[in-house]
């Protein structure tokens, strides 16, 4: 079992910045991607940013390239996403997440939050004007 915990969330006005992270323990193998997620009040929650170690690749929403990055620390346990020039869009409860298997997916796929099996608890941001 995977246990998945986010810190780093809060209030910030628009145009500064937040880092996230997201610490996983628990047996995790080869071939997992772990990402960003975020869900807003009424709507679905989507992928925000995924990173595929096994590959060293990374994917983003088109919402948010070049704005925000992801990236995993040397043990690819720890996983940050650091987020700049925020927008009030971009207020969401933002969720760490892991794939056991990304293998042959597309960056779509590796976006899509329905194959994710191990989820945290969230984190809120919250970007005012």
């Amino acid at each position: 079992q995977v246990h998945l915990g986010e810190s780093g969330g809060g209030p910030v006005q628009a145009g500064g910045s937040l880092r996230l992270s997201c610490t996983a323990s628990g047996n995790i193998y080869n071939n997992y991607c772990m990402g960003w997620f975020r869900q807003a009040p009424g709507k679905e929650r989507e992928g925000v940013a995924v990173v595929y170690p096994g590959g060293s690749e990374s994917y983003y929403a088109d919402s948010v390239k070049g704005r925000f990055t992801i990236s995993l620390d040397n043990n690819k346990k720890t996983l940050a996403l650091q987020m700049n020039n925020l927008k009030p869009e971009d207020t969401a409860m933002y969720y760490c997440a892991l794939r056991l298997w990304c293998l042959n997916l597309t960056a779509k796929e590796r976006l899509e939050k329905s194959r994710y099996t191990d989820w945290g608890q969230g984190t809120q941001v919250t970007v005012s004007s």
